[in-house]
Parts: structure tokens; C-alpha cells; sequence
């Protein structure tokens, strides 16, 4: 879940500067190019060039001219699913969201202060008549890279209901020992699909709300209440929960794992949405793991980081072949650079697949992680429109 605090509270300014304006660009609203929108978001607005635009690729340049970070989504017309999405804008700050629409009615938001349902208005598209789906070996290629990746995430979402149901018992059962290693294997499958997990706004928040993400009037459920649970240490005068209320609390968690798990059994992605949520990842990285607020009581942030990395690689190696062909030297560049940030995870391995805590990094660590995870994502803040075309 998405947290509005900024990296700068665990970094300093300058980390945050250096990985929000890797990601960012000028504003390509393109006078006279109907596909090119401008958007500002402020405090309390959320104020568009224009409500309709043709099908096919778009972009939106958004200006955050508010105080606080802001997001900008792209959703479908029940307002739920997520078609695209820029999140962590700065003040100041102008990022592009480039997706692809076909013909019909979506909903736009801007989310300051990155929560809430936003402030939202309808968004028209409208058929251009024009096919964008590239042709010929590229066409070929997309349409593999499509196929592969709605596999990968169907069969990370197996696993995670799978390993849910035995984390779920473990901790019904009083058997927390288990129930704590349960937790982060378990949760490696959620962290490297969280961003197509995310775009169900109803379960994300019962599932993967931090304490400091909830509302008020919000019942606090799923992971991280269990987490507190599992690790009070640094919970002062916590009160355990009884045995009826981890019965609840653990089997709401696999009544929303299964639900999300037969959501996404229909589910199909776009060259743009694999590119988005590639980035999208990284940009998890960034604001949870690497600060180590994800997990604020387990202290398991690490696993968490190489889970988002492996869901970005995965996602952008299916796409490679296609960024091959239309920008080869971008795709030399992310590929180095994903290499050099795992180096980095790799030094704090413990046993085969664990990781220390993350409170055993030393200042100089996670700053040196942080500006890894920088360098990476200047670079694939470019992959989408290297796969459109």
C-alpha cells in the first residue's frame, strides 16, 4: 500500500530530489495534438486541457502545483481498475503518464497527498478509427510478451493464495514461529504483482494497508495488522489479539486473496500496462521499501525490495525483445542497471533466500541502495514509450 511520506524523511532531500527528477519529463502537451493532455493538480483541483481525446496512445503531462506529492490515475469506466497511472509527483514537479485507451468512457483522478479516492471527473475517448497494435516481428512479439506476462502473473497469484491459507492457519492456530516465516514468503508473491494487485482499489486497501495509511472511520485489516501482531517489540502496552479476533482477521485476508486471485484469472495486459507497472514497482521501491516503512514491525523490507525488483525484470524482459528493435541503447541501460542494483541486494543476503533485517543496514546502505534504485529508474521511466512506438 502506498504511503504519502517522502523518501526524504529517511534519506534527506537530496535522495528524493535525485529519484523523483530522474522520473520526470517536460510537459509534451503538444499544442493542436488532441492525444497530448495537460493536467494540474493542485490542493484541491484536478484541472484537465481537455475531457475527450482520440483512441490510442495518449499522455498525460501532469503538474503538481499543490504543496503535497500527488498521484494521477487513468481508470476504468467503473472506477476501480486502474488503465494507467503516475504516482509520487512533487511538488513543482511534471511527470508523463503514457498508456494506450481504446474507444469509451474512462474516469480521470488526482490524488494529493496520494490518498482517498481523489478528485475525479469523466474522461471521454473517443474511436480514432486508426489501429496503433504494431505490425509485423514487433506485432509478434508484443502479442508473446502479452501472453507470457498475464501467465507469470496468474501463477504468482496461485501462489500467493496458496501460501496465504498456510500463513492463514499457522496464525489461527497460535503457531507464530511459523506463521512469521510464512509472512514473508507469502507476501514475496503480492510484492512482485503489488502493482496489478493495487489496481483493485477495493481489496488493496483490506489487504495491504499500513497502520499510517489508514483512515479515519477504516477498519485496519489484513497483512500489516497481522504483522503488528506477530512482531508487538516495538509497540508499546500493545494488546495481543485474542484467538477469535486472528480467526477473523486471518480468514478475511484469504476470502480477499481469493477473490483477487479469481480477478485476475481474467485479466489480460497491454505492451503499456507491463512497461507501467514495471516502472510502478520500482517506484515501490522507492517510497516503501527502501525507506523500510513497508514493514514497520516485521522489519522484513528487504524481501519485500527483491520481490518488487523481480516483478519489474520480469515485466520489462518480457518486453526486451521489443525495445530491442526500437531503442536497443535504452535496453542495454536498464538491463546494466537492473544488474548493478541486484549486486547491491545481493551483499545483504542471509542463508539462500533470506535477507538480514532492516535495521542491520547502516545510513550508508540504504543510501547507496536509494541511489541505485535511482539510477534504474530514470531509464525505465522510459520503457513505455519505447513499447508504444
Amino acid at each position: 500500500m502506498k504511503s504519502p511520506h517522502v523518501l526524504a524523511a529517511a534519506l534527506g532531500a537530496t535522495a528524493t530530489v535525485g529519484l523523483l527528477a530522474g522520473c520526470t519529463s517536460n510537459d509534451k502537451a503538444a499544442k493542436g495534438d488532441p492525444r497530448h493532455v495537460s493536467v494540474t493538480s493542485s490542493a484541491d483541483a484536478c484541472e484537465l486541457t481537455a475531457t475527450s481525446a482520440p483512441s490510442g496512445h495518449l499522455t498525460f503531462a501532469v503538474k503538481n502545483t499543490g504543496s503535497q506529492v500527488t498521484e494521477f490515475y487513468l481508470l476504468a469506466e467503473d472506477g476501480l481498475r486502474i488503465v494507467g497511472e503516475v504516482e509520487n509527483i512533487g511538488p513543482g514537479i511534471t511527470r508523463e503518464l503514457v498508456t494506450t485507451a481504446g474507444p469509451g468512457t474512462y474516469v480521470t483522478a488526482c490524488k494529493p497527498g496520494m490518498k482517498g479516492a481523489g478528485i475525479r471527473a469523466a474522461f471521454q475517448v473517443d474511436d480514432s478509427g486508426e489501429d496503433v497494435a504494431p505490425t509485423g516481428d514487433v506485432a509478434t512479439q508484443v502479442k508473446q510478451a502479452t501472453k507470457n506476462y498475464q501467465a507469470y502473473v496468474r501463477d504468482q497469484s496461485a501462489q500467493l493464495l496458496t501460501k496465504t491459507v498456510q500463513f492463514a492457519d499457522a496464525y489461527k492456530a497460535g503457531d507464530d514461529d511459523r506463521a512469521r516465516q510464512l509472512y514473508t514468503d507469502a507476501r514475496v508473491h503480492w510484492e512482485r504483482i503489488e502493482t496489478v494487485a493495487e489496481s483493485f482499489g477495493d481489496l488493496d486497501p483490506r489487504m495491504d494497508a499500513r497502520e499510517a495509511d489508514v483512515e479515519p472511520g477504516q477498519k485496519w485489516t489484513g497483512w500489516h495488522r497481522m504483522e503488528k501482531d506477530l512482531w508487538p517489540q516495538r509497540a508499546k502496552g500493545y494488546t495481543p489479539m485474542t484467538p477469535a479476533q486472528r480467526t477473523t482477521m486471518a480468514n478475511d485476508l484469504v476470502a480477499n486473496t481469493t477473490t483477487l486471485d479469481k480477478r485476475v484469472r481474467t485479466m489480460s495486459f497491454t505492451v503499456d500496462q507491463i512497461a507501467n507497472g514495471s516502472r510502478g514497482l520500482l517506484e515501490e521501491v522507492a517510497t516503501g521499501k527502501v525507506t523500510g516503512e513497508e514493514e514497520y514491525w516485521s522489519r522484513t523490507d528487504l524481501y519485500d525490495f527483491q520481490a518488487n525488483v523481480d516483478g519489474a525484470r520480469v515485466a520489462f524482459d518480457g518486453l526486451r525483445p521489443v525495445v530491442d528493435k526500437r531503442n536497443p541503447a535504452l535496453a542495454k541501460t536498464i538491463d546494466s542497471r537492473f544488474v548493478a542494483l541486484q549486486k547491491l541486494l545481493d551483499k545483504h543476503r542471509q542463508g539462500d533466500t533470506g535477507f538480514v533485517g532492516y535495521d542491520a543496514l547502516t545510513p550508508a546502505q540504504v543510501r547507496e541502495l536509494a541511489d541505485a534504485v535511482t539510477a534504474l529508474s530514470e531509464p525505465l521511466s522510459k520503457l513505455t514509450a519505447a513499447v508504444v512506438g
